[in-house]
């Protein structure tokens, strides 16, 4: 199953949960669409704050191997 699927299926229960009227449509759709934001969202945050760790490890390896400058 897709992210997709299993995101609209989800989406439907949770929706179905409220009580709040007899369609769970709209809460598929909406966790349909949720699923799809988060299959670009998850890998760009991922892929930034591996990039942001190793920028602020390569920072402190040159503080070791450079020091610091004194003034």
């Amino acid at each position: 199953m897709g992210a997709t699927t299993i995101g609209a299926l989800v989406g439907g229960v949770i929706d179905s949960m409220g009580g709040d009227d007899d369609s769970n449509a709209d809460g598929a759709i909406v966790g349909a669409i949720t699923a799809n934001v988060l299959k670009v969202v998850v890998p760009v945050a991922i892929t930034y704050a591996v990039g942001w760790a190793v920028l602020r490890g390569a920072a402190e390896l040159k503080e070791q191997v450079f020091g610091g400058e004194d003034a």
